[in-house]
């Protein structure tokens, strides 16, 4: 079982799980480092590209997928918690303004939020660093999964 380092906070605890969050911060970065095709030849061998054709982006990878199921798994407040957290990793808000960035993400979130987060630009970064602000990392949990 993966350790999850927290440092105390004088924070709430959040509804998400430190497992969860870090899963699709993790799926977020293996989905953000995901570029354009290179070959239009579907029918190279994997071999001879040297995988390559992992970090290609096409229609049928399942990173997309999954990266939006675990997403749409999220209770209500998880979600809120997920979309502030990136706004404080990306410096919309502080961690002193953390109560704000929850109120607000609370108005603004909808049904489409799992879209309006996979479409943020460096999501898994945005993520750890707004969970590192309110002291919790991944850095365990990572090396476990990797």
């Amino acid at each position: 079982m993966a350790v999850i380092k927290i440092k105390e906070t004088s924070f709430p605890d959040l509804s998400i799980s430190p497992e969860k969050l870090c899963y699709i911060i993790v799926k977020a970065r293996e989905f953000d480092a995901k570029v354009e095709p290179m070959d239009l030849d579907p029918g190279s061998n994997p071999g001879d590209d040297d995988i390559r054709a992992v970090l290609e982006d096409y229609s049928d990878d399942p990173t997309l997928a999954e990266l939006k199921d675990a997403i749409n798994s999220l209770n209500e407040d998880e979600v809120v918690e997920v979309i502030a957290l990136v706004w404080l990793g990306r410096g919309d808000f502080n961690w002193e303004e953390w109560a704000d960035a929850l109120e607000l993400a609370r108005d603004r979130h909808n049904r489409r939020s799992a879209e309006y987060l996979v479409g943020t630009p460096n999501l898994g970064d945005c993520l750890e660093d707004g969970a590192a602000q309110l002291g919790i990392s991944i850095e365990e949990y990572e090396l476990n999964r990797l």
